[in-house]
């Protein structure tokens, strides 16, 4: 289509990946920057950012510019992509200069929050830059037929927002997007420790928590885990013992909003798109796809079959990268 280096960014809250036309995936790192407060310089980003959260001298501070799906930190956003795309270009050896882009934004997001997002990836130098809907992006990154007349429910449960889309003849039919994700469920957690231990724990040890002891509302095998925190009376650190029941009641609140914004959806949907949901079922990518019991659990609630994606983390990345090809399509679509 063009001669400069095509790019699908998946420009996420708790991770950014990159998707390159020739290589697949080629950065996948937490949408975090470590920045000095005196000089304003960033000092990394990724891992090595995330790692420093909590850990830092008072000069430096460890930002994460995207909340709920969106642009929060403008500036950092910029510097955050331009620091990024460097190591991307080191890493694949292809120039990163002007590159041809298509991001994904959430399908609530405004045309302020949209205009962010494009302003930010041109000021790195980027040549055209296209935004699609996240779920449309998902959808096509999970293999579903989104250019055929069948109904596609795709369900992306991201780290600041979770999106619910019928997707059909490469347009969106019904969507609708909470600003509740995996961070929300963290805070869910370190909320409860907190309440009911007097412990704090950091936004780490509840994503430990979560992933090693999460479980959606299904009956399990209580599970425990040992967990260290400062007691907010003693003011010293703590061991405590969590077992799994006791969590998934924790974030029984925020797993029960997306449940509800998959219900809207699809009370939404055209009736001649109705049958079609029953036969293909819903598809769920995003890292909240990965929280343990979540097919059964929606399966159960919704009474269409529920399919986790393969590649869950990496779908919209790899949907906004396949879309590359299909760019003009989609576009007629969402006219």
């Amino acid at each position: 289509m063009f001669a400069n280096a095509e790019i699908g960014i998946d420009l996420g809250t708790a991770n950014l990946l990159i998707y390159s036309k020739s290589k697949g995936v080629v950065f996948n790192e937490p949408s975090v920057v470590a920045v000095d407060s005196k000089s304003g310089n960033v000092l990394a980003v990724g891992h090595e950012a995330k790692e420093m959260i909590g850990k830092t001298p008072a000069n430096i501070t460890s930002i994460r510019p995207l909340k709920d799906g969106v642009i929060a930190d403008y500036e950092v956003t910029s510097q955050m992509l331009s620091e990024m795309l460097k190591k991307v270009s080191k890493r694949v050896g292809v120039s990163m200069r002007k590159p041809n882009v298509i991001i994904c934004a959430p399908t609530g997001s405004t045309s302020v929050e949209r205009r962010a997002i494009e302003n930010a990836v041109k000021e790195y130098g980027a040549k055209h830059v296209h935004i699609i809907e996240e779920p449309l992006a998902a959808a096509i990154g999970a293999g579903l037929p989104v250019d055929e007349p069948v109904s596609n429910v795709v369900v992306d449960i991201g780290g600041g927002t979770s999106e619910v889309a019928i997707i059909s003849f490469g347009g969106v039919v019904s969507a609708q997007s909470v600003r509740v994700g995996g961070d929300h469920i963290d805070a869910a957690i370190i909320q409860y420790v907190r309440k009911n231990y007097n412990v704090l724990i950091g936004e780490r040890t509840a994503e430990t928590i979560k992933m090693e002891i999460g479980y959606a509302l299904v009956e399990h095998e209580p599970v425990i885990i040992e967990v260290r925190g400062r007691d907010l009376v003693a003011g010293l650190p703590k061991t405590i013992t969590l077992d799994s029941k006791e969590i998934q009641e924790a974030i029984r609140e925020p797993l029960e909003n997306i449940l509800e914004a998959i219900k809207s959806t699809l009370e939404n949907c055209p009736p001649e798109l109705s049958g079609d949901i029953v036969d293909q079922g819903i598809t769920v990518t995003g890292g909240g796809a990965l929280l343990k019991g979540m097919s059964d659990w929606l399966t159960g609630e919704v009474d269409v079959p529920v399919h986790i994606a393969e590649n869950p983390l990496e779908c919209v990345a790899i949907g906004t990268g396949k879309s590359l090809q299909m760019i003009h399509k989609l576009q007629k679509a969402s006219k």
